[in-house]
């Protein structure tokens, strides 16, 4: 199933597929090791659109929730 990473329960995985926005979003996930091909766990977000926490290998980053519904990942 594909869906936006905002949109992952709570430690629900998935693999990355694609990244909807322009040049300088990209980079910007990039650098936080957010590309297509990772796996990705939603770890936990806050309510009212707050910050989504994931994990990518050993590392927990916390991105905003509006980058979280550009970021495409499917999951089995």
């Amino acid at each position: 199933m594909v869906k936006s990473l905002g949109d992952l329960h709570s430690e629900e995985a998935g693999t990355i597929i694609e990244i909807r926005g322009g040049q300088g979003l990209t980079n910007r996930l990039n650098s936080l090791g957010i590309i297509p091909g990772k796996k990705v766990t939603k770890k936990g977000s806050m309510m009212l659109r707050g910050p989504v926490t994931v994990q990518i290998n050993r590392s927990l980053i916390a991105i905003g929730y509006g980058m979280a519904q550009k970021i495409i990942v499917e999951t089995k």
